[in-house]
């Protein structure tokens, strides 16, 4: 069992406070970045569209993660003040939403641009589940997304006054580490296959039906609220998901196999 006594506030000068959460998402969403234009050059992607999309993509995944938070944590939370939920700085985004937004933005660029999306979807998989990954550390850090509480062996108590737990000093099952863990997991996992000769989208659906797994899994130790038929959002997104990604996937592997056949 860890206690851990962290300020989330970095320092502050006046109305500006500069915090770990903000600090680590930033370094998390640059390595991702940079481990995607990498992808985006050995398939031949031209640096304009990549720097285009890029701009399109973080600004909605970030929008998409924090409505994801807010319509989660809506009637505990921002119910009775609505105006925090522009309060950005004080943390909370939902990795599906981000998810979410960022791959709607990456279809309609890909549209307008007549690029192939699932090869796009491909060049950024294994940086998006490493960045998923390494910016669960804030989480950490702040005592963000903890579990629910535990008598042990491994949990996770917060001393600080500005950490994001329920109550000081009780000890939460430390969900973010297990989410780093495994997060880690797939990226080692696609970063692995990402050079076979796979069809366009094989590699991103294939990330897509291990996090799916993952935080289906993960959810039942979360303090995430139920939403409907005893499952929380990010369950129901996670099936979502699931249904999207292994009929795909399949079907994706066997036209591939019978191009090759032919």
């Amino acid at each position: 069992m860890i206690t851990i006594n962290i300020d989330p506030v970095i320092f502050q000068v006046g109305h500006f406070a500069l915090r770990w959460y903000g600090v680590i998402l930033a370094a998390s969403i640059g390595l991702g970045t940079w481990l995607a234009s990498r992808e985006a050059k050995r398939k031949g992607v031209r640096d304009t569209d990549f720097q285009d999309v890029l701009t399109w993509v973080i600004a909605a995944g970030l929008v998409g993660a924090r409505l994801f938070h807010v319509v989660d944590h809506w009637p505990h939370e921002y119910a009775a003040d609505p105006v925090r939920a522009l309060y950005v700085w004080e943390g909370g985004l939902a990795i599906w939403g981000g998810v979410v937004g960022g791959f709607l933005a990456l279809a309609v660029f890909a549209k307008r641009r007549a690029l192939n999306l699932a090869r796009l979807a491909d060049i950024a998989a294994p940086g998006l589940v490493l960045a998923q990954g390494l910016g669960r550390i804030a989480c950490i850090i702040t005592g963000d997304a903890m579990g629910k509480p535990t008598d042990g062996p491994f949990g996770f108590a917060y001393a600080n006054a500005g950490a994001m737990v329920p109550k000081l000093g009780v000890y939460y099952t430390p969900m973010p580490v297990y989410e780093l863990i495994l997060n880690v997991g797939i990226f080692a996992i696609l970063w692995q296959l990402r050079k076979r000769q796979w069809p366009d989208g094989a590699l991103f659906l294939l990330y897509l039906g291990l996090y799916s797994t993952e935080r289906f899994l993960l959810a039942y130790v979360s303090s995430y609220q139920i939403i409907a038929f005893g499952l929380t959002q990010s369950q129901l997104v996670a099936l979502l998901a699931l249904a999207v990604a292994l009929p795909l996937g399949l079907r994706t592997l066997l036209r591939a196999r019978g191009s090759v056949a032919a």
